[in-house]
């Protein structure tokens, strides 16, 4: 994954729009590339086919997706969509938008709680309880795993390794992440990238969500 590892970052600040341009970053080749778009105010990529869906999750700004047969959704920070397949699918921003675009395959398996199409706040995907760590899987298959989590205060996960590499997106609240020996104080709007086989543990200092892309190709 071509991303900076070992350190809080932001998606949004560090992908800032370009006036009258459209900016792609791709982070993750493959069957499930992964990448950073920045739209300026009043660009538009263009409806077009695609074989697959378009996982969206808006980093800042605001979008409208939108389809050749009239449908338009408008997308705001913290909001996703799966992009529906086999019609032309276009985005495009009045003011700017920047946001992370994950390719998802028809056969991936996607929880029943997202439908192609449909708006939602991946914050809200899964509630807080008392004393618990709620994990819901979005979407996974062999190759990448998608995963929402809600920490209740003072919960966490013990130091481990993943199998690959690992993408974090904070959602609501403050957490640490520890990595390699060192903690990182994190806050929704930020993000973390773990390398493959790094030890890494997170801990919630209040209640904290957190979305992890996990890519094991």
């Amino acid at each position: 994954m071509k991303e900076k590892t070992g350190e809080v970052f932001s998606i949004a600040e560090d992908n800032m729009p370009v006036p009258g341009c459209t900016i792609s970053k791709e982070i993750h080749s493959g069957e499930n590339y992964i990448a950073y778009y920045s739209l300026a105010g009043n660009t538009d990529i263009s409806a077009e086919i695609y074989p697959y869906h378009k996982l969206i999750i808006i980093a800042e700004g605001q979008a409208e997706v939108y389809t050749a047969d009239g449908e338009k959704k408008v997308l705001r920070k913290g909001d996703g969509i799966l992009a529906p397949t086999d019609i032309p699918v276009g985005i495009r921003s009045e003011e700017s938008a920047i946001y992370t675009e994950i390719a998802i395959g028809r056969e991936d398996t996607m929880n029943e709680a997202i439908k192609a199409g449909e708006v939602f706040k991946l914050a809200e995907l899964v509630p807080y309880q008392d004393g618990k760590i709620v994990n819901m899987d979005v979407v996974h298959n062999d190759k990448i795993k998608f995963v929402v989590m809600a920490f209740d205060e003072g919960t966490g996960l013990s130091e481990h390794a993943a199998p690959g590499e690992a993408l974090i997106f904070a959602l609501d609240g403050e957490g640490v992440i520890g990595y390699e020996g060192k903690d990182h104080p994190i806050k929704a709007g930020e993000n973390f990238h773990f390398a493959k086989g790094g030890m890494h543990s997170v801990r919630a200092t209040g209640k904290f969500k957190m979305a992890l892309l996990l890519t094991l190709e």
